[in-house]
């Protein structure tokens, strides 16, 4: 039953051969059973689950079912859930327990999904290598002394173990790709403003974006279907209708015309990796598309700059962390200022204590122009980039990653090191385009992901494009060595 996509399980569900409390009960079991191998579920929602699939089954009797009905799923932690702690993987929020839930867990329930818990993630989502997390590192199914990727590795590691059929996640410079690339499934960041951040804990508020994780972009397109939606609560959320995105992925790809950046091809790239990519896109070739060469220059100013925005961005929002309302509090404060300097010391780890005095730094006056100021102008630079670039081609394709996971610990110390895993993903965010991707291969035995960049909006040729690409290939079907069939 875990081997089945969402859609499988779906079809299943309308002809009866299981319920959704069968469903439910198998996945409950593998992560009870498994995750402790893998350290992807912080927070398992077992009796609500089981008694939201009862009520599935209700519904799903009288044929008057949602979309999802009956569908269980994962939350990454840094989604509000009503009732329900909601950490962002750090010590300061280790008590918090939000009393609403975010507008994608609103949507979820409201097409009929069951929530199976929350996954572990990177602390405020502040990493590649979900190493940063309160509750320990995520390990990668495929090769435990390696990482999953980050900051969503919880959620890819959950999927590719087939502890469930789909998770959400968020993708600030990578964080849905990198590990969802390091993992083997597909996931997919939509455009900036296409889904609410309201009720998602803020890391930075205009790279910030949620999106869904699956083994298969037509089950992405099923979660995007439901994630999707205006939000008046969201001031950055754009009120535009959402397509059906799995109305069009019978479409033949013939005629596509895919861009290929040729800095995404050079150094520090992956001679294994570069391989499996030019496979794939050799693939796109035989069904009919047409590959150009691209460049956008300015590729290699995007890790700098992200690199000040974002910790300038999460300078501010963390301010509010500061053990007065919410959250964690240092015990027997003697005064106001003891009180903020203990908590915040005790509350946040390394990293995020690294990035919160990057961002204040370049904040801070006589360095705001020089190093914020500019940062926002190469910003621009990187967004001009892609939209010449989108006047020659439809799509834009590279590798996601420049190599398969690597080990525990050995980027742990060299914070530019492990910035620059996320070389070929951070450029979307900063120009707020839709991103995704899906596997394409192996290298030591380890899944390498194909990354797909569309313009504005265009996330259903993206899906097409990937389901397409499934369609000829069997990466996808693929899981670690160890996960039972």
């Amino acid at each position: 039953m875990h081997n089945f996509t969402i859609t499988e399980l779906i079809d299943g569900l309308k002809n009866r051969v299981f319920s959704s409390t069968e469903i439910t009960q198998h996945f409950l079991s593998r992560i009870k059973t498994l995750d402790p191998a893998f350290n992807s579920v912080i927070t398992l929602t077992e009796g609500q689950a089981i008694e939201a699939a009862r009520l599935a089954d209700q519904q799903l009797a009288k044929g008057d079912s949602a979309p999802l009905c009956g569908i269980p799923v994962l939350h990454k932690d840094i989604f509000c859930t009503n009732g329900v702690r909601t950490s962002c993987g750090s010590k300061m929020l280790d008590n918090f327990v939000p009393p609403y839930d975010a507008t994608v867990v609103e949507n979820f329930k409201n097409s009929g999904a069951i929530m199976l818990g929350k996954t572990n993630m990177d602390e405020f989502a502040m990493g590649s290598s979900n190493e940063t997390s309160f509750y320990g590192p995520v390990k990668n199914p495929w090769a435990t002394n390696s990482v999953p990727g980050g900051s969503s590795g919880g959620s890819a590691a959950a999927i590719a173990a087939r502890l469930a059929p789909g998770a959400t996640a968020t993708d600030t410079g990578g964080s849905i790709r990198q590990p969802a690339a390091l993992c083997g499934i597909t996931g997919l960041k939509p455009t900036y403003g296409r889904v609410s951040r309201w009720g998602m804990i803020a890391f930075a508020s205009s790279l910030d974006q949620a999106g869904p994780m699956a083994r298969t972009a037509e089950d992405c397109a099923l979660l995007l279907n439901c994630m999707a939606s205006y939000d008046h609560k969201d001031s950055t959320c754009v009120d535009r209708p959402v397509p059906n995105y799995s109305a069009n992925l019978g479409d033949s790809v013939k005629g596509l015309r895919i861009g290929i950046p040729k800095e995404y091809f050079s150094e520090g790239l992956n001679a294994g990796t570069e391989k499996a990519v030019r496979e794939s896109l050799a693939e796109y070739e035989k069904m009919g598309a047409e590959l150009v060469e691209i460049s956008l220059p300015n590729t290699g100013l995007s890790v700098p700059a992200y690199y000040v925005i974002a910790p300038a961005e999460a300078s501010a929002n963390l301010s509010r962390f500061d053990g007065v309302k919410y959250g964690h509090r240092c015990d027997n404060p003697k005064d106001l200022e003891d009180l903020y300097r203990r908590t915040r010391a005790e509350g946040f780890g390394d990293e995020v204590q690294r990035r919160i005095l990057i961002g204040t730094y370049c904040l801070s006056a006589g360095y705001y122009d020089a190093y914020y100021g500019k940062a926002q102008q190469v910003r621009e630079l990187i967004r001009q980039d892609f939209t010449q670039a989108f006047e020659k081609v439809d799509l834009i394709m590279g590798p996601t990653c420049p190599s398969p996971a690597f080990e525990f610990g050995s980027k742990g110390n060299d914070p530019v090191a492990m910035y620059l895993e996320d070389i070929y993903t951070i450029s979307t965010n900063l120009a707020g385009l839709p991103g995704m991707s899906l596997p394409c291969g192996m290298v030591d035995n380890k899944p390498v992901g194909l990354q797909i960049i569309g313009n504005y909006f265009d996330e259903a040729r993206m899906l097409n494009a990937a389901h397409q690409f499934q369609q000829v290939t069997d990466w996808h079907t693929q899981a670690p060595e160890g996960i039972e069939s």
